[in-house]
């Protein structure tokens, strides 16, 4: 009994240090003048993501090597950063139409790219055997909850820092990228 416990506490602290990387990543995005709707939208895709890429990182643990997943990270550090810069450039020049939104494949990309992370998680959680579902499960439901807090902390960040907060957006996700790449 006391085996499953020590293992439910630590799923629980490894869902929340995945979950992390969304909450910067989110409050970045919280900057933006984002309705509630679209919150609740990139939070539940971010935590579907956070659930999907760790699964096919438990199913594909064994075959895939650790190149690959050294070039997915790559690609995700390289993603945000590119989100980052588009978002800083954008607030020095307020006639340029946004890139990347958060919304369509815009969405789809971002939530990829902040659950890269989680893959390799998958990858060595395929490989100890732990309980596949409350593993999967513990990290969706972290990941959500963090990225909704981070944006609607952003939120209200962005009505304090003004014409500012989308600076200092893209910078938070320029240097999460540049933290993956470096890291």
């Amino acid at each position: 009994m006391t085996a499953y416990i020590g293992e439910f506490i630590s799923l629980i602290f490894l869902a929340i240090a995945l979950g992390l990387d969304a909450f910067s990543i989110s409050l970045g995005l919280g900057m933006q003048r984002l309705r509630l709707k679209r919150i609740a939208l990139i939070g539940i895709t971010i935590g579907l993501f956070h659930i999907l890429m760790p699964f096919i990182g438990i199913i594909l643990g064994k075959v895939i090597s650790m190149q690959i997943g050294q070039l997915t990270e790559l690609a995700g550090g390289l993603l945000l950063v590119g989100i980052g810069a588009q978002m800083i450039f954008s607030a020095f020049n307020h006639q340029v139409k946004k890139i990347i939104q958060p919304i369509g494949a815009g969405l789809i990309f971002l939530a990829f790219s902040v659950s890269i992370d989680s893959f390799s998680v998958g990858l060595s959680l395929g490989i100890s055997g732990v309980k596949t579902a409350l593993a999967l499960l513990l990290f969706g439901a972290a990941s959500t909850i963090l990225a909704w807090g981070g944006m609607l902390l952003g939120r209200k960040v962005h009505g304090l820092l003004g014409a500012y907060s989308e600076i200092l957006g893209g910078s938070i996700l320029c240097g999460f990228g540049l933290k993956i790449l470096f890291g």
